[in-house]
């Protein structure tokens, strides 16, 4: 009985602990993502419920069959994320070691490179927009170095660049923060017994640091191929995926399609397709890179 009572009181402590948050989460989230697969197969303007026609397979079809623009951002994207990803882990864990010597200043340093993330990305991007635009300029005008006079935003390769600058610089100090952790985790006696052997610095990296922070470069690759798959706070701000559409991520793609073309149906079905890909992508990463971790 008193086992029974004891089971009971259990069961009503998690019901009044996680009961609010499991409602919010349903409602909030589980709901909307299936009624999803519903209204992707409707054409629908997202405002009148009773307006959703019924249309099948069709927005499905017209993904795949008579969408270049779709398929334009998502190659963007793809590009995008490749050179993203691999430019702000480079750059993060450049950081990481210059900052776990033994400079005066390397706190407050780690600081400053942490700092851009704490800024929202659409006021960062407005940020960057007049820097690029105004900031550059003046400084082109001044100095004549042809690197601060081109168009940064105003044609398809400058503003892919600009995107990837703004990216890089925004991401690059968290992911430091990681592996500044990784590398703090590394036995000492082992970089010395490494270093004994007669290891060089390139081996040392190589086959010593790299090996011991894998679980600092999965966590670190996953964060940054995520965000960078789903980038659209900057795409907006500084961009709006212009020129034309040229620098017009996915996630740009989908949030015209639904709320700026009112295709609200075809917005779903690219959302959808959206959400498959990047799942697809952030686990077979973290599974890759899972294999390659060791303990130290």
């Amino acid at each position: 009985m008193r086992k029974t009572l004891g089971i009971q009181r259990g069961w009503g402590q998690q019901i009044v602990f996680l009961g609010p948050c499991l409602l919010f989460f349903l409602t909030i989230v589980v709901t909307p993502f299936f009624l999803g697969f519903y209204y992707s197969s409707t054409d629908w303007n997202g405002l009148d419920l009773d307006k959703a026609v019924w249309t099948g397979a069709a927005n499905w079809k017209r993904i795949f069959m008579n969408d270049d623009k779709f398929w334009e951002s998502l190659v963007f994207t793809l590009r995008f994320t490749v050179i993203s990803v691999v430019a702000a882990n480079v750059f993060a864990l450049l950081l990481a070691f210059i900052l776990m010597t033994t400079l005066k200043t390397k706190k407050l340093l780690r600081t400053v490179f942490f700092m851009p993330n704490v800024i929202g990305g659409i006021l960062l991007g407005y940020i960057w927009q007049f820097i690029f635009t105004k900031g550059f300029a003046t400084i082109g005008e001044l100095t004549g170095i042809s690197f601060f006079q081109l168009p940064w935003l105003g044609t398809p390769s400058t503003g892919f660049w600009g995107l990837v600058i703004v990216f890089v610089w925004q991401t690059a100090g968290y992911m430091m923060v990681i592996y500044i952790a990784g590398l703090a985790g590394i036995p000492k006696d082992l970089i010395e017994a490494a270093r004994i052997d007669g290891a060089r610095a390139p081996q040392l990296f190589k086959s010593v640091y790299i090996p011991l922070i894998m679980p600092a470069i999965t966590i670190c690759l996953f964060l940054t191929t995520s965000n960078a798959f789903k980038m659209f706070d900057l795409n907006l701000s500084l961009t709006k995926g212009g020129p034309g559409t040229s620098t017009q991520s996915l996630a740009y793609n989908i949030y015209a399609e639904a709320l700026i073309n009112n295709r609200y149906g075809l917005g779903t079905a690219k959302a959808l397709l959206f959400f498959a890909a990047v799942s697809l992508i952030t686990v077979t990463q973290v599974w890759l890179t899972k294999r390659k971790e060791v303990s130290a």
